[in-house]
């Protein structure tokens, strides 16, 4: 049995995430180079841990969509594996000055319904991550001033600022390019009915049971894709996909919890693939609704929670406390933040009493139901249990509870979820803290905080950055805008006739470089 294991025991070593600011590649990230030619063919057969929440990238808000996502679109930007660092995918990029951002596209790209992907095309993709009603990556796109077609395969962005961050955010969904011709056609079917540029297309969608993939046999890299298709079978219950791999039903796993890696040790036909990730399991707060718009109130929820006994009780201790929304090793952590929050129950029994509830306070949140996530959630009732804070659970799936919360509904006063990380810090908290971004439930935001998310924008310099960070993660952690608990690793299982899988920072697996021997 194979065995590729890149990070159990490693965290803590700094020079190996130097990788995240994109100072260096390490050899030791990432599985070794398969030196024989990959073979075309075959249906990947993967037990996919959710329902996607849209197969349109501009509507969907789950951060587990991506590796579907992946399979049907191309981005214009592309990044690499092990540092997250931009290059050029549908698209080459340049900026002639800070506020001017030209893409020139590669020529002979065809959507899946024979639609051109030409100026127009990304113009319109743009235009309608910026403006549509429905769009989900407004925030994203919020230093656009316009888009403006300069030649059939040359599109010129406007910006109201500089932002250096715009080629890692169109390395996500602002850059999955969709068919205007679907669009206008369809309307909001195209949730369930998309039409991209990727190297695999929509065959069919049934909820909760299964997504079809086919290869797109007019893809524009010569050779690709090398699967002739792919099968997400959605298995929410992590150990039961686990075993549906060891049986042989599927090929491939991924996102497993750290309990269930010794089960993929002991199997004889499987193998094992760990990874360091930009993962973070956090408690999300609405604090546009009352007693969370009280910060002594999310203050006393950040000191009630013992984040290393979390990673104890629910990662079996494979995992990183996490003290702000970016973990230890990351470029731009600060270290002076992450003592803002010992664990002092006898503290926030005090907050809560200053805020008005000394007999303590019952909010309600929603969760998940899978086993782990099941878990989490007991773990941090007892912890906050402990200082007066009583939590009403509501649960279904991600897809489910995560727009009941974020979505209009705003049905939860929290939720324990995770943020799946993004390839530029910037991109977390405009997404997850600035006024009106999908991810702030209460879409609220104070402006000196939108004002410093602009700053970290304004220089590709690593260092101004790190600084403009560091003020950005102590406005967010002082004033308690949400509860990070910890950052999660990645554990995928895979079948041994699985060649040539690579794991990525953001714990998200893309499929393209994937073989079947």
């Amino acid at each position: 049995m194979k065995k590729f294991d890149h990070m159990v025991g490693a965290l803590h070593r700094r020079e190996m995430l130097a990788l995240i600011g994109g100072a260096a590649a390490a050899s030791t990230f990432g599985l070794p180079a398969f030196a024989q030619e990959q073979k075309k063919g075959g249906i990947l057969k993967i037990a996919a841990p959710a329902n996607p929440s849209s197969l349109d990238p501009a509507t969907g808000g789950a951060g587990s969509d991506h590796s579907i996502l992946w399979t049907m679109y191309d981005t214009l930007v592309e990044w690499d594996y092990p540092t997250l660092k931009p290059k050029p995918g549908l698209a080459k990029w340049s900026y002639p000055d800070p506020k001017t951002l030209v893409f020139d596209i590669q020529s002979g790209i065809k959507f899946h319904d024979g639609t051109p992907l030409d100026a127009e095309a990304v113009k319109f993709n743009i235009d309608r991550g910026r403006q549509d009603q429905r769009s989900n990556v407004k925030a994203d796109l919020t230093s656009v001033e316009s888009v403006e077609v300069t030649g059939p395969l040359q599109v010129t962005l406007k910006l109201k600022n500089a932002d250096s961050a715009l080629p890692a955010i169109f390395s996500d969904r602002a850059g999955m390019m969709v068919s205007p011709t679907n669009i206008k056609a369809l309307g909001n079917d195209t949730d369930r009915k998309p039409v991209g540029a990727g190297p695999w297309k929509f065959v069919r969608w049934a909820d909760n049971e299964i997504i079809v993939v086919t290869r797109n046999e007019s893809y524009w890299r010569p050779g690709r894709p090398y699967l002739d298709g792919i099968e997400f079978n959605i298995i929410p219950e992590l150990a039961t996909a686990l075993r549906s791999v060891v049986a042989g039903q599927n090929d491939m796993s991924f996102a497993l919890p750290a309990r269930l890696k010794p089960v993929i040790d002991r199997a004889k036909n499987l193998t094992t693939v760990t990874s360091p990730t930009l993962y973070c399991i956090q408690i999300y707060f609405n604090h546009a609704r009352a007693p969370l718009d009280n910060v002594k109130v999310r203050q006393a929820i950040n000191f009630a929670l013992d984040r290393d006994a979390f990673v104890k009780a629910t990662m079996n201790g494979l995992g990183e406390p996490a003290r702000m929304t970016l973990p230890s090793t990351h470029w731009a952590y600060d270290k002076s933040i992450a003592n803002l929050y010992p664990h002092d129950p006898d503290k926030a029994r005090k907050l809560l009493a200053e805020a008005g509830f000394k007999d303590g306070l019952e909010l309600t949140i929603g969760g998940y139901m899978d086993q782990d996530s099941v878990r989490r959630g007991e773990v941090i009732q007892d912890q906050l249990g402990k200082a007066g804070i009583r939590l009403k659970f509501s649960r279904g799936t991600i897809a489910e509870i995560s727009s009941q919360f974020f979505a209009t509904e705003k049905k939860f006063d929290l939720l324990v979820s995770a943020w799946t990380g993004r390839p530029d810090p910037s991109m977390t908290y405009a997404l997850g803290f600035d006024k009106g971004a999908y991810y702030n439930a209460g879409r609220l935001a104070a402006p000196e905080l939108s004002a410093m998310i602009q700053e970290s924008r304004e220089s590709e310099d690593l260092t101004k950055r790190a600084a403009v960070f560091a003020k950005i993660q102590r406005f967010t952690m002082e004033n308690a805008l949400s509860a990070p608990l910890a950052f999660q690793f990645e554990i995928d299982a895979l079948s041994e006739k699985v060649k040539g899988f690579k794991p990525n920072l953001l714990g998200k697996p893309k499929f393209e470089n994937i073989s079947l021997g």
